[in-house]
């Protein structure tokens, strides 16, 4: 039961985050509009993603484009349910991780389905030199989800190699 709520919680409030900060970004801000937080490393900017993250193929031929987008998360989600089925009960780290990349293909698919393109309004750059492509609370969501799932299986595959290693030198 813990795995399933840990999974679904997150998904829900990746969400609901990610689609209530975007239309708080679409009812205060017009198009390319940007605020300073942080006076040379943080705005937030209202961006339009037609791609995928950091903006690639968003120069795609449309007819490729539209419907690659809307069907790769509907994919990533399939898969992602086959790897939360396939977990242990007490697997926490992981079905919040899956819960937060799952909640994040969501989020933007929201979009891509509503609008026709991902808003993106975090904006982090060093002065007027360096910019980091503009992204989302679902693009953050998928950032940790997969994070957290590549250190739990290094934890695992270490925790494997360390146990036969005690093992042979007995």
């Amino acid at each position: 039961m813990k795995k399933a709520l840990y999974f679904f919680i997150t998904i829900f409030v990746v969400i609901i985050l990610d689609q209530w900060t975007k239309l708080l970004v679409l009812s205060k801000f017009e198009y390319g509009e940007s605020v300073q937080v942080i006076m040379d490393y943080f705005s937030l900017t209202y961006v339009r993603n037609t791609g995928a993250a950091f903006g690639f193929m968003a120069s795609a031929n449309p007819a490729f484009r539209v419907p690659f987008f809307l069907a790769v998360p509907i994919i990533a989600m399939v898969i992602l349910g086959f790897l939360y089925r396939d977990l242990p009960k007490e697997s926490r780290w992981r079905s919040l991780a899956l819960g937060l990349v799952t909640g994040g293909a969501v989020g933007n698919l929201i979009d891509r389905v509503r609008l026709g393109y991902v808003v993106d309004f975090l904006d982090f750059h060093y002065k007027n030199a360096y910019y980091f492509p503009a992204f989302n609370v679902a693009d953050s969501a998928i950032c940790v989800g997969v994070a957290i799932l590549l250190l739990s299986t290094m934890e695992k595959t270490s925790k494997k190699e360390n146990s036969g290693n005690v093992s042979n030198a007995t």
